[in-house]
């Protein structure tokens, strides 16, 4: 006999309804908790117009935003997976280290895309 999630009774208007609502109380929770999710709100806050004077047509604009959006979503799953083994336990485990190492190298090798292709517009727009 097999289990039903009791959450997961809503259709339709209704669950997407709610589920903004959540992903309005998660993108609340990782502002308010994560420095590294306010500080790369900010970064993009600031960069996004500046997409649109860096990038020469619109594929270059959506290269310059995408890269920030990868970037803002990587650092939102890291702060769940982080969260997540916090609950569990703040105890020291070699597992729970290498999910929250893994977690911070995604965020770093999406600052490293996002700083690549930022830096090959601006060199772009500043040569050529």
């Amino acid at each position: 006999m097999s289990k039903t999630n009791p959450h997961k009774g809503r259709a339709g208007l209704d669950r997407i309804i709610h589920a903004a609502g959540y992903s309005m109380e998660g993108l609340k929770a990782a502002y308010t908790g994560e420095s590294a999710f306010r500080q790369e709100t900010w970064l993009c806050v600031v960069a996004t117009p500046v997409a649109f004077w860096l990038g020469r047509n619109w594929v270059e604009v959506a290269l310059l935003l995408g890269s920030l959006a990868l970037l803002l979503i990587v650092e939102l799953l890291n702060s769940a997976v982080e969260a997540a083994i916090d609950r569990i336990s703040f105890d020291r485990h070699e597992l729970s280290k290498r999910a929250k190492d893994i977690g911070s190298a995604a965020v770093f090798i999406a600052l490293m895309l996002c700083a690549g292709i930022w830096g090959t517009a601006l060199w772009q727009r500043i040569a050529g």
